[in-house]
């Protein structure tokens, strides 16, 4: 198939701050058009004539489907394919590919960033400096919030792919003890398995790492957050809809767990708040859905969209999902 001038990519700046090389994606479909942003009532313009849309976060639903006949490819950039209607693709004969393991290495060094800002107090301290509170000292050092080593804690990971068993892995090299949360009754015959509560009471950490669907929505809200330690740290890296925001807040504020690093909200951008935006808590970390971020990452990302594409157009699978 001759892509060559009929390939688009609709919102390249979710994956680019132009420091990536298009290189891999140019030679897999020449001509390619890059959009930054792509709003809603520009779509159906933009995609007219293409037959191969690369997206990331854009919506294609049925009737934008039934409206481009001549699309034969939508190429994801990410592994998350709920922004597309897959059953809609699948009768229209569209293919639908997504990528996957690119960002492994970002997502772990984001989550074990995270956990270090919050073991070592890193805002807390950087307040008590900007407070003079170190200038004023009486001693060399300030130990007025204090640290634990990692080495002996408890690690419970809540979904065991990829990025969670590499999470494992580097937790295992800080010298923790690692748990897994039970998926199915047949993982109960693996004694790191554990049940959710189980693994949200003996866990001096919870990392999150499971897909967001019917069954994992407010996965950990007010009753899973009652059961973790009072000084447990709560990381998601994940999706935003399987916390509770609020109930995470008040945990929180209430001192009944010790600290949050969240990169994921219930809607991004987060363009009617969200209750972790509206506090300043020393002991909460919020940063911008960046874990998968790295420039490495993102030039990986695209290298997979190319093979997708080339891939497609030899009449191979390589990144199918439709």
């Amino acid at each position: 198939m001759n892509l060559a001038m009929h390939a688009a990519v609709l919102d390249f700046a979710t994956l680019s701050s132009r420091d990536i090389d298009t290189a891999p994606l140019d030679r897999a479909a020449p001509g390619i058009v890059y959009y930054d942003v792509t709003p809603p009532e520009l779509l159906l313009q933009r995609l007219a004539g293409l037959q191969v849309a690369v997206i990331n976060k854009v919506r294609i639903d049925a009737a934008t489907i039934a409206a481009i006949p001549d699309l034969k490819l939508i190429a994801l950039a990410a592994t998350g394919t709920d922004n597309v209607d897959l059953g809609a693709a699948r009768k229209a004969g569209v293919a639908v590919t997504n990528i996957r393991a690119y960002c492994t290495a970002s997502v772990v060094q984001h989550v074990f960033a995270l956990i270090l800002g919050l073991t070592q107090h890193l805002k807390a301290y950087e307040a008590d400096l900007k407070a003079d509170g170190w200038r004023d000292s009486p001693q060399f050092c300030m130990l007025g919030h204090p640290i634990r080593e990692l080495a002996g804690k408890r690690l419970g990971i809540v979904g065991y792919g990829v990025l969670g068993g590499a999470v494992a892995a580097a937790a295992r090299a800080f010298g923790m003890e690692v748990c897994v949360a039970r998926r199915t009754a047949s993982d109960g015959s693996r004694p790191e398995r554990l049940p959710l509560p189980e693994l949200l009471a003996t866990s001096d950490i919870v990392s999150l790492h499971c897909p967001l669907n019917s069954s994992t929505e407010n996965l950990i809200g007010e009753p899973e957050l009652e059961l973790m330690k009072d000084d447990a740290l709560l990381i998601n890296t994940a999706r935003g809809g399987l916390v509770d925001g609020d109930a995470l807040v008040r945990a929180l504020q209430g001192n009944r767990l010790g600290g949050a690093g969240i990169d994921v909200l219930r809607r991004e951008p987060p363009v009617d708040g969200d209750p972790l935006l509206d506090v300043d808590l020393d002991n909460l970390i919020v940063t911008p859905h960046i874990a998968w971020a790295a420039r490495e990452a993102r030039q990986r990302a695209l290298e997979q969209i190319a093979q997708c594409i080339e891939s497609f157009a030899g009449g191979g699978n390589f990144g199918r999902v439709v």
